[in-house]
Formats: structure tokens, sequence, C-alpha cells
């Protein structure tokens, strides 16, 4: 029995409570999250709700379940140093210390590191503190380019031109209002392409590389709407994407290794835990859009439903509890990683209104889904006595594996439409419609 503390409370933790209970050897579960997630709770031996920036409650709750290792979900807790603390009480964790989670949580601080190491993808940028010279670079950039807020902005912090705004001058007022409340600003260069993720486990020397997996950010069919969390994934049973070649893969993976180490020359710690990069494949080759300290949400959940089940114990496959003991022990160097060959597709189901005015406290019922065909993976969800209630973000998620993303699909879509109340969700994800448009789109781009 090894005693495993897990931080967060959204469906990506589920899935890594999940995963963390299929392993060979039995996991006693501790939950440290900001709200009562029931899918967790039925697999957790204990569960705390508490603020997560109160890294002294966590290192707390942590000591006195004499927990042997730490899985942190969400970027807040890594941003506020969690990982440190938890070192100093003798606890590994899943997760890079403070001074690492910078690659995240200080936009200007990754493109620097890029820049100072010479590590190839990333695009033309400039930061500023002010409105000097603010109006100059965006003429040099012309109509297409980027504003991002530096440091966390809940997803908020990325205005692209042609989605937020149109012109220089929509940018120039936009990027002023980030500056005039209090935020350095990054101005970049445009990446016209397509976008992917790959996620990297990584023990301060080694990496693992994840299957490539792609998100929808937009929240309606089409791509429209406004831009969300992630409606869903997919991921191919090659771990490639459609759209993707060897050279695009092997490029978003060396920008991953050349990442770690850049980290490690620079402050002599290496880095443990998951490094996701969000890539783009553009006609000059694939860029870094940005980078993440943390398993990606939904990304995760394609890639936790790939390891091996434990109805198979005599499979020498390592499980998730294995990796991630190999993380904080620097050993994935002797893990021979052997995934389900499996495509994955994930849809989340989430409230009418969703992302600007979502509906709240409204009962959902999923009691007709066939939970052997997919695994329903609970986010923004209440469980009352008399049913599941919204919560106002994005509620559960649906993930089905099959031998390609066409049947893992039609599962996924077949059991979504099952579920009952004022919610919707993206049927295209992972229709073979949606991804030959992307396919056409980067033929075209690389003619």
């Amino acid at each position: 029995m090894i005693k495993v503390l897990l931080i967060g409370s959204g469906a990506r933790e589920h899935a890594i409570a999940h995963a963390l209970k299929l392993a060979k050897e039995d996991v006693e579960l501790f939950v440290y999250g900001s709200s009562l997630n029931p899918g967790i709770k039925e697999l957790a031996a204990d569960y705390k709700v508490g603020p997560l920036k109160s890294n002294t409650a966590m290192a707390s709750y942590a000591s006195l379940a004499h927990v042997d290792l730490a899985i942190v979900g969400p970027e807040n807790p890594l941003a506020e140093g969690i990982s440190d603390v938890l070192g100093q009480v003798g606890i590994p964790c899943v997760g890079p210390t403070k001074q690492l989670a910078q690659i995240e949580t200080s936009k200007s601080f990754a493109r620097d590191l890029l820049t100072e190491y010479k590590i190839n993808g990333c695009p033309k940028y400039k930061f500023f503190v002010n409105e000097m010279g603010l109006k100059e670079y965006l003429m040099e950039l012309g109509d297409n380019f980027v504003i991002k807020a530096d440091g966390l902005m809940g997803g908020k912090g990325v205005l692209v031109s042609g989605d937020h705004f149109n012109g220089q001058a929509e940018g120039l007022k936009l990027a002023i209002e980030f500056i005039k409340n209090g935020s350095q600003v990054l101005i970049e260069e445009k990446l016209i392409g397509q976008e992917f993720s790959l996620m990297s486990f990584c023990d301060g020397d080694h990496l693992i590389h994840m299957p490539a997996v792609q998100d929808h950010k937009r929240a309606l069919t089409g791509d429209k709407g406004a831009n969300t969390g992630g409606m869903g994934s997919y991921s191919c049973a090659d771990f490639s994407l459609p759209f993707l070649d060897e050279d695009d893969i092997a490029a978003a993976q060396k920008t991953n290794e050349a990442t770690a180490l850049s980290l490690k020359k620079k402050f002599g710690v290496g880095y443990k835990g998951i490094l996701y990069g969000g890539f783009m494949a553009t006609q000059t080759g694939v860029k870094l859009i940005e980078y993440n300290a943390r398993f990606g949400d939904p990304e995760a959940m394609n890639v936790l439903s790939l390891f091996s089940e434990r109805t198979f114990p005599a499979n020498p496959a390592p499980d998730f509890l294995q990796v991630c003991q190999a993380i904080v022990n620097g050993t994935l160097n002797k893990v021979k990683m052997d995934l389900k060959k499996q495509a994955t597709v994930v849809k989340y189901i989430v409230p009418e209104g969703y992302p600007e005015s979502p509906v709240i406290n409204q009962i959902i019922d999923v009691s007709k889904v066939d939970q052997a065909k997919v695994r329903l993976f609970y986010g923004s969800v209440d469980q009352k006595a008399d049913g599941l209630y919204l919560g106002g973000s994005r509620a559960l998620a649906v993930v089905a594996t099959a031998d390609d993303v066409d049947q893992a699909e039609k599962i996924v879509e077949t059991e979504i439409k099952k579920i009952t109340g004022p919610v919707f969700h993206r049927e295209d994800i992972g229709t073979s419609e949606l991804i030959e448009k992307r396919v056409k789109m980067m033929k075209e781009l690389r003619s």
C-alpha cells in the first residue's frame, strides 16, 4: 500500500485519481481540492476541501496523512510553490518547484529562456512594461499579432488579431489596458497553422514523451464561439496527428528536451513533473505557443486512458503510479513505456451559456450513459441527494478509446447524447470532417 496525495478537484484530477487506482500496487488516495468532486470522492480514502493557495494547510494535511508521494494537478498551487513546501517536509512531488514553474507562470521567462539557450521554435516577440515603443512595434508586425499578459490569467490573458480584435488601433488599446492593470505585456507575431499539444514526463534528467493531442478551445461547432478551457480533444493510435509529419513530432520533442535541459542549466535543479508544450505546426516549422507546467485539461484524459488496466497484473508495462515514482526518483530512463496503441476522444459537457453566462444549480442526468463503453470524469458538478447539479464551468468529460479516432468519436457521441439537462457539447470534435479540414489547411499552407 502506498499513500498518495492528489492536489486538485477537476476532471483532470479525476482522471489522475482513476489512473492511480488502476496501478498494480494498492494506492491509498488522499485528496486536497478546492471543491468536492463526487467522482474523486468515491476513489479517495480521505478528502479535504480547502483553498489551493494555502501551502501550510496542504503540507500539514500531507504530513498528518504520512503520504509517500504528491501529485499536483492545477497550475496555481505550483505557482505558489507547493512543491517547495512539500519538499521541505520530506514529501516528493510530481510537479516542479516555484522557480521552475515559471515556464508557465511567466510568459516573459519562457520566451527569454528559449532565446537565451537558442532553442528552436520561438516566434518573434517583445515585452513592454509601459507604452514606450509599443505602437512602433505593432506597426512593424502589421495587422497580424498576438497580445499576451504576463503571468497566470485563467485563460483570459491571450488576445489574437482576427479573433479578439481587428487591426493595430484596437490591439494597441487592449495592450495598454493590460499595462494599466499592472501586467507586463508580450507582443508577438501571429502564428498560422494547426495547434497541438506535446506533453512529456520529466524526472530532472530524462524525458518520456506522450502522444500528440489536439485540443479544441472554441465553444461551438466549426471552431466558432468564445474561447474556453477546452471543449475536448483527440489522439491517434500512431501517437501522431493526421496533419503532422515525423519531423513535426521530432521538433516538438526536441524543444521539450532542450527546455528541460536549459532549466537545469539555469537553476541547477532538475524539472520533475509534466512539461506540456503547446505547439503550432506552421509553414516554416513547429513553433512554441506556450508552456504549461502540468497536465493539460482535457489532454490528460487522452493520455491517461492509454495506460494498461489493473485487471492484467501480469502485464509488464509500467502503470501511471510507477511512472510517477520514476519521476520523483529520477529513474525515468529505466521505464519502458508501453501505452496502448489506441485512439482516444474526449468531449466535455458544459452548461448552456458557457463560458460567458453559464447556467448553474441545474440538475443533469447521466444515468443512461453506458459506462462500460465510456468513462465519465467529473468537473464542475455538485452531487446532492436528489442528483447531480451544474457548477457553472465544464461539467464532465466523456472519454472513449478505440482502434481509430472515427470509432472512438462515434462511441463518445452516442453516449454523450444520453446526458440530459441544460447542457451542450461540441459534436464535431474527432469527426473525420473536421480532421480532414485541418489536414487540407496544412497541405495548402505547406505548399
